[in-house]
């Protein structure tokens, strides 16, 4: 029985079946409507006889970062209606004042209050359902009262009242997406789940349907924590998914990393539109209970990825100023590149033709046309162009490894995209990295890593209560987000030992100090609930040994060795290159 995974990419949409050990690769361009290309890439990579099908989408991501979801409407506490305007009362950017914030998902004359309100020790004000308004003509309801991460009992009343007055509106409560305190960031999880539900559902429901017809079993899908779930889980919380595609390349980074014998590595995921980067310790990706997309804070547990806007099909200008920019807008599938000849624009990939990092032909019979490259590009130097995009992603990789602590000699670094071997190399020398990786299905990484996945259900309890109250209940597996009471903000420490200890030397390795006499506070308790996927084996189909500088293609990606790097292929199919 064959396992099959596919990923959809803004430029791309790559399809992986494993069979046994025979891995089958396709790459086919991204459509308007997602799934198409999904079964587009299906019947490319010839699935038939599918055990598993595992999936990740782009849908919801660019439906918030392009403003296309639902009309919705905000119920919070009387009084508080305000809440997603107000925000923290922090500027966009500290040294921009005149920066503005993105526009809330939900204007102001969406958002209601009901009285009635609850307090951290109980019920101070009883609901009154009767002075809840009618939210009008819409698609999706967020509910979010005050504490009821401790005490969901208005919201449920107030979900269900909203429920049975509305019943062809989708409706969720703060308490089933997103259990945390911070009103403001459990607020605005919970309306960008809203927004997003009814769009990811007729994606969903739509790509089950064409799944289901064409003999496939339905898709579990990739979740922004880098498991799976399914799609009726995903379509009830979209915004589970909005780093779906990316978390997938990530997880088959670690894999590769770990059978290729290095503990730690970084991932460097670059396509045809961005690029995404992730820290691996132990092969595994570090995971953070927050992150922001399109300017909004996502109060769900997402692995650690940074991103930025450069990719292949970046384009190429120069400013009022004359100096070279590269990117985030990109030439996509359509037109492409110039070099495509579809009449796009100059982009990082006719710089990286005309100096000879790329193939006259790409796989699928794509012949590209030098002279459109050159025309497109008009005087600007193409070496010029791959080191402007070089110190964007080098100012990402420093994100994650040296901002956060960690030195980058110490990792490996493992490239993949259609576009990242070609610019890896170089990226690790400036870092002093000695050891890059390069799949053998560089180019579709992010579909093999989706194959790999667990099933994965995250979970959190929020207490915000004295340690020494609640710490004989703990479970024994997890992480645990503590403080010092009075603090604003917490460490995660893993649990099952001392909890209390493991705290203070974090917050010593940290900040450099620690009051082991201070009282601390449990803010909350996260699990995960996780079925292993599936173990792939992978035979070696075609070795390659070089020494740069050389060009070498693979399937979806060909890889660029310059000079003063050499390496081998081992014996799961990745190739190892050194200094």
């Amino acid at each position: 029985m064959a396992i099959l995974g596919v990923d959809v990419g803004g430029t791309f949409t790559d399809a992986v079946l494993v069979d046994g050990g025979t891995v089958r690769t396709a790459k086919v361009p991204t459509a308007a409507r997602q799934e198409e290309s999904v079964l587009a890439a299906v019947r490319a990579v010839g699935a038939t006889d599918v055990e598993r099908f595992a999936h990740g989408t782009t849908v919801a991501t660019n439906a918030l970062l392009e403003r296309r979801g639902a009309r919705t409407a905000f119920v919070s506490n009387d009084g508080f209606e305000h809440l997603l305007h107000t925000r923290r009362q922090t500027r966009a950017h500290l040294y921009r004042p005149c920066a503005d914030h993105a526009p809330p998902l939900v204007p102001l004359e969406r958002c209601h209050g009901v009285r009635g309100r609850l307090g951290p020790d109980g019920e101070l004000e009883p609901l009154d359902l009767s002075t809840l308004p009618d939210v009008g003509d819409v698609e999706a309801v967020a509910v979010c009262l005050l504490f009821a991460f401790r005490d969901p009992s208005h919201e449920i009343a107030v979900a269900a009242e909203l429920r049975a007055r509305h019943p062809a509106v989708h409706v969720v409560a703060s308490h089933e997406v997103a259990p945390e305190f911070r009103e403001y960031e459990r607020a605005s999880t919970t309306a960008a789940d809203a927004y997003l539900a009814p769009v990811a559902a007729r994606y969903l429901h739509a790509l089950g349907v064409g799944a289901r017809d064409a003999g496939l079993p339905e898709p579990l899908v990739m979740l922004s924590s880098g498991g799976v779930a399914t799609v009726a889980e995903a379509a009830a919380h979209p915004a589970t998914i909005l780093v779906s595609g990316p978390a997938g390349g990530v997880v088959g980074a670690g894999l590769l990393a770990q059978r290729a014998g290095f503990e730690d590595a970084i991932a460097f995921d670059m396509g045809g539109t961005s690029t995404d980067v992730c820290l691996l310790p132990g092969g595994r990706a570090v995971r953070v209970a927050e992150r922001e997309v399109g300017g909004f804070p996502i109060r769900l547990s997402t692995v650690d990825l940074h991103t930025v806007g450069a990719g292949g099909g970046s384009l190429v200008r120069r400013d009022a100023g004359g100096a070279i920019r590269v990117g985030p807008e990109s030439a996509g599938a359509d037109p492409g590149p110039a070099c495509y000849g579809r009449g796009g624009g100059a982009t990082v990939t006719d710089a990286n033709l005309l100096l000879g990092r790329l193939p006259d032909e790409l796989p699928g019979g794509l012949v590209l046309d030098r002279e459109a490259a050159a025309r497109a590009l008009d005087g600007i130097d193409p070496a010029a162009v791959i080191d402007v995009v070089n110190a964007e992603m080098l100012r990402a990789l420093r994100v994650v490894s040296v901002e956060r602590g960690h030195d980058p000699r110490d990792f490996a670094l493992v490239a993949f995209g259609g576009a990242g071997p070609l610019h890896a190399c170089a990226l690790a020398e400036e870092l002093g990295i000695g050891a890059v990786l390069v799949p053998a299905a560089a180019g579709v990484l992010s579909a093999l890593g989706l194959v790999a996945s667990d099933e994965r259900r995250d979970g959190v309890v929020s207490y915000v209560r004295p340690l020494d109250k609640v710490r004989d209940d703990l479970p024994q597996a997890g992480e645990a987000d503590v403080r010092y009471r009075g603090q604003s903000f917490e460490l995660t420490v893993p649990l099952g030992g001392d909890l209390a200890d493991a705290f203070h030397r974090a917050h010593e390795e940290r900040y450099g100090y620690a009051d082991r006499a201070r009282e601390l506070e449990l803010v909350a308790v996260r699990t995960v609930e996780a079925v292993p996927g599936p173990d792939i084996s992978l035979l070696v189909t075609n070795r390659h040994k070089v020494v740069g500088p050389t060009l070498l293609e693979l399937d979806g990606a060909t890889c660029w060795v310059p000079g003063g790097w050499h390496g081998e292929t081992n014996d799961e199919g990745t190739l190892v290159l050194r200094r």
